[in-house]
């Protein structure tokens, strides 16, 4: 039906042209082929009047125009490429491509007129009428920005003509239909969102602030907030800019500036992310101007710019003399791109009296600020324009002889274009099996099967590819913008964003290659709601703020932190302990009573001193030297039978049976549970305890109980024999020895159990020697003062008269 419909039109179009214009369109080029490609630029805004229909519309005058004059690149690389084609005889012989491009004026009333004009009109326009049968259009490329291209797609895919996308394209939009005819020149735009997670991550900026156009903030804040939240990133702000200023609204358009301005001063804030349209950096460069007219805060500008595609860096004709210093040492994600041969000096012999173009005029006098005698618009300049102005000589806000991103996509598309047309062409010829093809059988929806799915290699030898989701393949280059005081800049690809690298990898960034804005004197910007938190304290959530935003307090006692902005603090390992800063833990050093210090040598002396007297005597024998007291005295009676006790006999069974049990006891503990040395890690913060484990408490507490039992006997019996008669009552000195041996480990236990590390092996070792050295001296020092300080009371005389 729609192939009828066309053919009708074709028809009563060669009956008559009307040659009435209701609505002028100030700006077009023309060249006729054999095939024409359309072209939708966008460099040009006018003020557009309201029509209120109380005079014809046509009689209103334009205003002087708006240009981005670098913008007039994308209309040179059109029509380069298509001069390449004709002059390549290898994509399609005998047939010649022409172009016609037009404007979208930033206005979706012109962008509607001028999509019909490049469907119906040649030189005269009619709606839904084809007075030129030669204009042959196969495909449209446009537009820059995403509002654009969607008013252009509403007319375009009525007749299934192909458009392709030189910008970038909001996905959801791109895929509302399968029958849309819309095709992308650019990679998809999500693959950006993981681009600038991972650069915000890379270098650790957790503060960000973002500028997005009101129009494109729609669908890119849903789908940006909730990554960054998954990845620990806040939102200082979120400000929203108009896609044109309203110069009739001035207190709205004031307010507008000055929260504007109140952002880019924000201290803590150094990133700031932008999305949106080009325009978007002429407005952000207008408010630094207002607020700062004479330039003088751009050296202490501290900001961090990151750019999404399809932003550039322009300047107005009305900006010429301002610079970009406020965007020294930005980031902007571009889509890759290549220098192509011959483009260049393409560009350089462009001349107003040799290249005739509808666009050239104006763009010309605002490059170089002056204007052409008898121009049909008026001026306000006085200097005339010669025509052999030098475009190398204009700075790179202003116009660029390097290929930028979007003319490179430009240029791709109708290098696209031209090989679909060339399978169409072949396709069809080998269907009639004729060699020649007519042109005016060839319909425009009969490329879209080509389209999808082509790739071939352009002049700069890289692959251009379509896939089935009628989009470009590809990745992103990271460009780092170096700007000059003369008005002049570098891009310097520092990085790439590769969609078909492993999760996580995607992006790839030199960071040395990377220059800074001066006032950060080359050293990495911080972007953070508050500083790091430094090792020895930890992030804790500052109450009513956002979760980028917490305090530090230190890591409390027993824990540390070894690193900048810790969650949380954490315990040393067991054999470590903090150190005073909470920075970190220091190896706890293995402590235990040697035999070469001081205290180990006087302690390992004396119970060798004891320990041969001691042998002489340990308790069993001084309990045996009781109980032969004892029954020495009870066989005094006559007739008693304790008298065949007296004598050896009887201290030789009590040593032998006391001192046999308790060897029995020691050998089955050594025997089921035996000590063994061990490492107490807690008992000491900051030391190891090499001690020794007793094996078998019971075991332990067995024997130290037997002894105990063999005092408070000896204890027991002395106390009865206390007051027997006896020159040198034994029973009394024994007495107080088994006192004194009963005070000491009673006073043990607590001072024992008090005391770690190797002091308590020392308390237990002073515990037995004075233990012992009690029980000696109150039972020998009393004889041994007799012996050698009175002697005289020792004789046998003496012994008898006493008793």
């Amino acid at each position: 039906m729609l192939i009828l419909l066309w053919h009708l039109v074709n028809k009563i179009a060669t009956l008559s042209c009307p040659a009435s214009d209701a609505f002028p369109v100030p700006h077009e080029w023309y060249q006729p082929g054999d095939l024409i490609i359309g072209g939708m630029v966008s460099l040009i805004l006018y003020h557009f009047y309201e029509i209120q229909f109380q005079e014809h519309p046509s009689l209103k005058p334009y205003q002087l125009p708006l240009i981005i004059p670098k913008f007039y690149q994308h209309v040179l690389a059109l029509a380069f490429a298509v001069k390449e084609i004709n002059e390549d005889s290898q994509i399609l012989p005998n047939i010649t491509l022409g172009f016609h491009i037009y404007d979208s004026y930033y206005n979706p009333r012109m962008t509607y007129r001028t999509t019909l004009d490049l469907l119906f009109r040649s030189k005269e326009f009619v709606p839904n009428y084809k007075c030129d049968s030669h204009k042959n259009l196969m495909a449209i490329i446009g537009a820059l920005e995403t509002d654009t291209s969607s008013y252009m797609a509403e007319t375009i895919n009525v007749y299934k003509i192909p458009q392709l996308i030189y910008g970038s394209f909001a996905q959801e939009e791109f895929q509302t239909t399968k029958l849309s005819s819309l095709y992308c020149m650019v990679p998809n735009e999500d693959h950006q969102y993981i681009g600038v997670i991972q650069l915000l991550l890379r270098f650790g900026w957790k503060w960000i602030g973002v500028f997005a156009t009101d129009n494109y903030g729609e669908h890119f804040l849903p789908k940006l907030q909730p990554l960054l939240s998954q990845n620990g990133i806040c939102l200082a702000f979120t400000q929203k800019l108009s896609q044109r200023a309203h110069l009739e609204d001035l207190p709205e358009l004031f307010d507008v500036i000055s929260s504007i301005s109140n952002k880019l001063i924000d201290q803590k804030s150094n990133a700031f992310l932008v999305y949106g349209e080009s325009f978007t950096i002429v407005w952000l460069r207008s408010v630094v101007f207002l607020r700062d007219p004479e330039n003088k805060e751009s050296a202490s500008f501290r900001k961090v710019w990151i750019l999404m595609n399809p932003i550039d860096f322009i300047l107005t004709g009305i900006q010429r003399n301002w610079d970009l210093q406020m965007f020294h040492g930005a980031l902007s994600f571009s889509v890759h791109s290549r220098e192509v041969q011959g483009f260049r000096e393409y560009l350089q012999v462009i001349k107003p009296s040799t290249h005739k173009d509808g666009f050239l005029q104006d763009v010309w006098e605002q490059l170089f600020d002056c204007s052409f005698p008898n121009a049909e618009s008026p001026s306000m300049i006085n200097e005339t324009c010669n025509g052999e102005e030098n475009l190398e000589a204009l700075p790179g806000p202003l116009f660029e002889l390097q290929m930028i991103g979007h003319s490179y996509s430009i240029y791709n598309a109708v290098y696209t274009v031209a090989h679909s047309l060339q399978q169409t062409v072949r396709s069809r010829s080998k269907q009639r099996e004729i060699p020649r093809f007519e042109f005016p059988d060839l319909q425009p929806w009969q490329l879209h099967p080509f389209l999808q799915g082509i790739s071939f290699n352009n002049s700069a030898g890289e692959r251009v590819f379509l896939n089935q989701k009628r989009e470009a393949t590809g990745g992103f280059d990271i460009i780092n913008l170096i700007t000059f005081p003369n008005r002049s800049l570098q891009r310097v690809r520092v990085g790439q964003l590769d969609p078909s690298a492993p999760r996580g990898k995607e992006l790839f960034i030199d960071e040395d290659l990377i220059v800074w804005h001066p006032a950060f004197n080359q050293v990495l910007p911080l972007s953070q709601c508050n500083d790091h938190c430094s090792p020895g304290s930890w992030k804790k959530g500052a109450e009513g703020k956002q979760f980028c935003c917490y305090d530090c307090p230190p890591c409390p006692e027993g824990k540390v932190s070894n690193q900048n902005d810790m969650d949380d603090c954490f315990e040393c390992s067991e054999d470590c302990y903090p150190n005073k800063e909470k920075k970190g833990c220091i190896l706890k050093p293995v402590v235990f009573l040697t035999f070469e210090e001081t205290l180990g040598i006087g302690l390992t002396s004396s119970a060798l001193s004891f320990f041969v007297l001691t042998s002489w005597v340990a308790i069993s024998s001084v309990l045996a030297k009781t109980i032969t007291v004892v029954v020495a005295f009870m066989a005094t009676k006559p007739g008693s039978p304790m008298r065949k006790w007296v004598g050896r006999r009887l201290a030789f069974s009590a040593v032998l049976s006391c001192s046999l049990f308790q060897v029995c006891i020691c050998a089955l503990w050594l025997s089921t549970s035996p000590p063994f040395p061990e490492l107490d890690l807690y008992s000491e913060a900051k030391e190891i305890i090499l001690q020794c484990n007793e094996g078998s408490s019971s075991f332990f507490y067995c024997v130290l109980g037997y002894m105990g039992i063999l005092a408070i006997a000896s204890f027991t019996v002395a106390f009865l024999a206390r007051k027997l008669p006896d020159s040198f009552n034994e029973a009394k000195f024994i007495t107080f020895s088994m006192l004194a041996f009963c005070s000491v480990w009673v006073s043990f236990v607590p001072a024992y159990l008090s005391t770690k590390g190797k002091a308590m092996v020392a308390v237990e070792v002073f515990s037995i020697l004075s233990s012992s050295t009690a029980l000696l001296g109150c039972i020998f020092l009393p004889k041994c003062y007799i012996i050698f300080f009175r002697p005289e009371l020792n004789h046998r005389e003496q012994l008898i008269r006493r008793n």
